[in-house]
């Protein structure tokens, strides 16, 4: 496979990030939920508003894998105040890695978890942590495999259906 390249996002980068976003989240989601639902978390989720508040987050970054300029994947992750829970200044959230469909099985999102793991262990995080939706298998097996372990559960909502994720966790070793 081409060499998949790794770059931080930049403001001006904003609609390709709504785009891939979107995208990635309609391929991983829309068969377990419905259109309503899937349609009210897009626009809200993903609005320029959402997306340029989290852009412009100081304890917020995004990158985005590419294979020639095509982007094909991203990663966000949280620090600090950020964190959607634990707000554990000595913790990192990755808060979403997700990949286009037709590049699973190809190790993107290992290389953007490598990425993930890389600048934690830079902002010398104890732990990284992050909820992955419990009817969502591969991704659990994913983290997993990446030596994450289940520590507790959390109400996600998409439109108007609460949905439990797992909250999983990694130790660091520095």
């Amino acid at each position: 496979m081409e060499t998949v390249q790794i770059s931080k996002i930049k403001k001006d980068e904003i609609l390709q990030l709504q785009e891939i976003g979107r995208q990635t989240f309609y391929e991983t989601f829309s068969e377990s939920n419905t259109e309503e639902n899937m349609k009210s978390y897009l626009e809200d989720g993903f609005s320029i508003d959402k997306i340029t508040n989290e852009l412009n987050d100081e304890n917020a970054e995004f990158y985005f894998a590419k294979i020639d300029d095509k982007i094909i994947g991203y990663l966000k992750l949280n620090f600090g105040q950020s964190q959607t829970e634990l707000k554990d200044d000595k913790a990192l959230e990755i808060e979403r890695i997700y990949v286009l469909k037709e590049f699973h099985g190809k190790k993107v999102g290992q290389i953007l978890y490598d990425k993930a793991i890389e600048i934690a262990k830079q902002k010398n995080a104890d732990y990284v942590w992050l909820g992955v939706w419990e009817e969502n298998p591969r991704a659990i097996n994913f983290y997993k495999k990446n030596g994450f372990v289940e520590f507790d559960k959390h109400i996600f909502k998409l439109g108007e259906d609460e949905q439990t994720d797992i909250m999983m966790k990694l130790k660091l070793t520095n």
